[in-house]
């Protein structure tokens, strides 16, 4: 018999936190699952025996500090996604997309070995990319970049095209949150 999941959903919103529960009850048994409504309630917990966590992308950033060491235990709700963006980790739950494809997500994030995803998905950006990919995240515009890194607006929008060719992510929020879990930037390096 295999161990349940411990998995601890952060979220203000109860009807999400309760849809999420019957999700992963119906089909990822054995879990077990704690509700937390505020990430207080969690760190008034040993918040560390989970297995996982699951957080909305407000509570992840303004608590960086504690879900970025445990980002490969870590799913993000995500609210809006561009139709047929794609993440190369599986740490996003898109909270829109069919049922399917959220149990798809889940599936993924289970089964991956989270250890190997961030050092593979952070190679694949070269220097210059990820210089441009912090400045972007942490909200420059086109010019601002090209202007902070001394390159011209083509060159800016050539690595722009190529870093979400790489990533398969086509949103800012998508970027900042890929640069967060790869530990490309910090919580305080983003304006909320």
């Amino acid at each position: 018999m295999s161990r349940s999941k411990q998995i601890a959903i952060i979220l203000s919103d109860t009807l999400q936190s309760i849809g999420l529960q019957s999700l992963l009850a119906e089909y990822f048994s054995p879990v077990a699952v704690s509700y937390f409504p505020t990430f207080k309630a969690l760190s008034d917990r040993n918040n560390d025996s989970f297995d996982y966590y699951m957080t909305d992308a407000e509570l992840f950033i303004v608590n960086s500090e504690f879900f970025l060491p445990r980002r490969n235990k870590t799913i993000v709700l995500l609210q809006h996604a561009q139709t047929g963006e794609t993440t190369n980790s599986g740490y996003y739950l898109h909270t829109h997309a069919s049922q399917d494809t959220m149990i798809e997500q889940l599936e993924s994030f289970f089964s991956i070995e989270n250890t190997t995803v961030v050092a593979e998905t952070a190679k694949e950006l070269s220097a210059r990319e990820i210089d441009v990919l912090q400045l972007i995240v942490s909200g420059s515009t086109n010019k601002e970049v090209a202007d902070k890194l001394n390159i011209s607006l083509n060159t800016v929008l050539t690595h722009r095209k190529n870093i979400t060719s790489k990533l398969g992510i086509k949103t800012v929020s998508g970027l900042t949150f890929y640069a967060l879990m790869n530990g490309l930037i910090a919580g305080d390096d983003i304006e909320l």
